[in-house]
């Protein structure tokens, strides 16, 4: 019965639909410390300057608001203040972010 059931199209295509699913999950666990610049000794809490290919939309400052406080945007970036350093990979981890750099002092 099992054998049938590997054979057939639908299972077929879920199982590929999952091998896809997770090579994409690998895929952004691998690229996400890439994406991080160098924070030097930084304290617990950062705070970093997250820039989209793509100017920041609701969505984003919302979802960002739960790892630190959003202090403002500019053109593709988000400002994000107080992030804990363990949360960095989690934030580089969206597939939409192009880079995580430490705030410029003055901003």
């Amino acid at each position: 019965m099992l054998r049938d059931a590997l054979n057939s199209r639908k299972a077929r295509i879920l199982l590929f639909l999952a091998a896809c699913y997770i090579a994409w999950e690998i895929w952004l666990t691998i690229a996400a410390p890439y994406k991080i610049k160098d924070l030097g000794d930084a304290p617990e809490r950062v705070n970093i300057l997250v820039t989209l290919p793509f100017p920041p939309e609701r969505f984003h400052v919302q979802l960002f608001q739960t790892y630190g406080r959003v202090s403002g945007t500019q053109q593709n970036s988000i400002k994000i203040r107080g992030v804990k350093r363990a949360d960095l990979t989690t934030v580089a981890r969206r597939y939409w972010v192009t880079r995580v750099e430490p705030l410029p002092t003055g901003g």
